[in-house]
């Protein structure tokens, strides 16, 4: 199976495996606040874990360490400046129930598109490295779209769309992460695009995710329930962290 075919499954497989993660809130509406609190966590650790442990580590292999740091920086603050400009586009702090409003379901959905986009961009880039990065990167990404998945099932759910419409319109979005993976690795492989670079600005999006977005919710939790979500993140880090060792990157 060559890397096209082995970006496509992974894709489609981490695609489904987040979706069926949001579609678990249709038979666990009550526990759904308690299943984002603890998923969260989780997926900063994974996402932490393959920025330090195999994106910055392959880009450094194929390029200046000091220039490529400015591209981590570079794409800390383009994600910043998103969610600056489209307080929509990371969601999955909005748990409480909302009134329901079309409009404000259709951004939220298109917030999911466009992070589904920049998250087709990221494994697309590393799967031109090789398969290996590729995987990993699937893997970070896919732990961290399941409390995504969870969020956005939330929101919607709560404002009054039924069960089949939340997940179509989920399963809609997912297909921007197959159509800018395809395009990155299309490009990629027919034309010289700066890999080094990529990964490096991919490393950027995954620690301000983690970083600014998510750990700061731990601090902000009673202690009990900060506590355990930290050791959710640290015990993420070290599964990917010892997955990435096990496949030799």
């Amino acid at each position: 199976m060559n890397s096209f075919a082995l970006m496509v499954l992974a894709i489609i497989v981490g695609s489904a495996l987040s979706l069926i993660g949001g579609a678990l809130l249709f038979l666990t509406k009550k526990r759904r606040a308690h299943a984002i609190t603890y998923a969260l966590p989780f997926g900063a650790g994974a996402l932490l874990a393959a920025a330090f442990f195999d994106l910055l580590p392959e880009s450094f292999e194929m390029g200046q360490p000091r220039e490529l740091l400015v591209w981590v920086l570079v794409g800390f603050i383009i994600f910043f400046l998103l969610e600056r400009s489209s307080t929509w586009f990371h969601h999955h702090h909005e748990h409480k129930l909302g009134a329901k409003n079309t409009s404000q379901n259709l951004l939220v959905m298109t917030g999911d598109l466009v992070h589904n986009i920049i998250d087709g961009i990221a494994i697309g880039a590393a799967f031109v490295v090789n398969p290996v990065s590729g995987f990993v990167t699937t893997l970070a990404v896919s732990a961290h779209e399941i409390p995504k998945e969870l969020g956005t099932f939330g929101i919607l759910l709560s404002r009054g769309w039924h069960d089949r419409k939340v997940l179509l319109a989920n399963i809609m979005t997912a297909v921007g992460t197959l159509l800018a993976a395809t395009t990155v690795y299309l490009l990629g492989t027919t034309v010289k695009i700066p890999e080094a670079e990529l990964l490096a600005l991919t490393s950027g999006f995954f620690i301000y995710v983690a970083a600014s977005d998510i750990i700061p919710d731990i601090h902000e939790q009673p202690r009990r329930v900060g506590t355990l979500q930290a050791l959710v993140l640290v015990m993420a880090l070290v599964m990917v962290a010892a997955i990435i060792k096990l496949l030799g990157v």
